[in-house]
């Protein structure tokens, strides 16, 4: 009789216990607002790549030079957790997963000198960032199982998703900060491109470094500015070498005259490594300071924008068609 009273009391502790043991919820959902696991997650499996994205097939040059065919699915993956940070919200992530995934494709539909047998390639400066999923799971550290399946996640919660403007591929570019507004990218690159043009976005003081100066001695700036413009004339005090700039959409630096000479904001940023054109200036008899504020070129998505958004509540579907003018998103296997 007591044997059976035992097993019936653990019958009863199985029924009552077992649902709230499986309603512990998705790990996604408890994570902690900061970004860390809570302390007694649980190890999740990767979400599976949606349909259209596993039926892709992309040819990508890896950095040692071989080509590897994969899908698409798991060539964002990499490409996600290498553009963006993870702690991210996951309708940021989602947009830069339609970002990814419309760059990609554009780049399916032309081929480039730069790796002819292959589609795009592992190299920042020529197509997007890349990561293996080992290297960004040592980075991630004890965020690794939570942030592997948030990014599965985003790829997968938009299979398949491109932006176009007017039934063709956008060129969807995109860069960290903005200081205030996104810039027309006629402003930059001198193709007016419908678009990409000047946006409000909303972050701000979260964003890591989002102020941030360099300092130059005077001589070490009429050596340099001199290589790049020898007609230039920088004789006495250093407040003297610069005009008022011309601003463009964003606020930011689209000209200035330095000793007498007209050049780019974009220009300047690339000879003194600025983090971005909105910068103002500031001398001494011996010394060049730039503040400035914002990292990237400003064109297009930014990306802590998307993150400030995603916050607001916004899903990706908002953040894609504020940050690229007229668009419209489709869903398709292939480009």
């Amino acid at each position: 009789m007591k044997q059976v009273a035992a097993t019936a009391l653990i019958l009863l502790l199985l029924f009552f216990l077992l649902p709230l043991l499986l309603l512990r919820g998705d790990p996604l959902q408890s994570q902690e607002e900061d970004g860390s696991l809570p302390l007694d997650h649980t190890v999740v499996s990767p979400v599976p790549s949606g349909e259209l994205d596993t039926g892709t097939q992309i040819q990508v040059q890896l950095s040692d030079g071989t080509v590897s065919t994969m899908s698409m699915g798991d060539y964002l993956w990499n490409v996600v957790a290498a553009e963006m940070p993870a702690s991210f919200e996951l309708e940021a992530l989602k947009a830069q997963a339609v970002a990814a995934r419309t760059y990609a494709m554009r780049k399916m539909e032309h081929s480039s000198q730069a790796h002819p047998d292959a589609d795009v390639c592992t190299d920042h400066t020529c197509c997007q960032a890349y990561i293996e999923p080992e290297q960004a799971a040592s980075n991630w550290g004890e965020n690794a199982d939570v942030y592997t399946a948030k990014i599965r996640a985003a790829v997968a919660g938009t299979d398949g998703v491109v932006a176009k403007y007017n039934g063709q591929l956008i060129d969807a570019v995109f860069f960290s900060s903005a200081a205030g507004k996104t810039v027309d990218a006629v402003e930059v690159w001198g193709n007016s491109v419908p678009y990409l043009t000047s946006v409000e976005s909303p972050e701000g003081e979260e964003v890591p470094n989002y102020h941030s100066t360099v300092e130059v001695s005077a001589a070490d700036f009429k050596t340099k500015f001199l290589a790049a413009h020898p007609d230039a004339v920088l004789e006495g005090d250093p407040s003297s070498w610069f005009g008022a700039p011309q601003l463009n959409s964003a606020g930011g630096v689209e000209s200035i005259s330095v000793g007498g000479v007209s050049t780019s904001g974009n220009e300047m940023r690339t000879l003194f490594a600025l983090r971005s054109t909105s910068f103002t200036i500031s001398t001494t008899a011996d010394t060049i300071t730039f503040s400035v504020t914002g990292y990237g070129h400003g064109v297009g998505m930014s990306q802590y924008g998307a993150n400030a958004m995603a916050k607001e509540g916004k899903t990706y579907e908002e953040i894609l068609t504020w940050y690229y003018t007229g668009i419209e998103l489709t869903t398709e296997a292939t480009a």
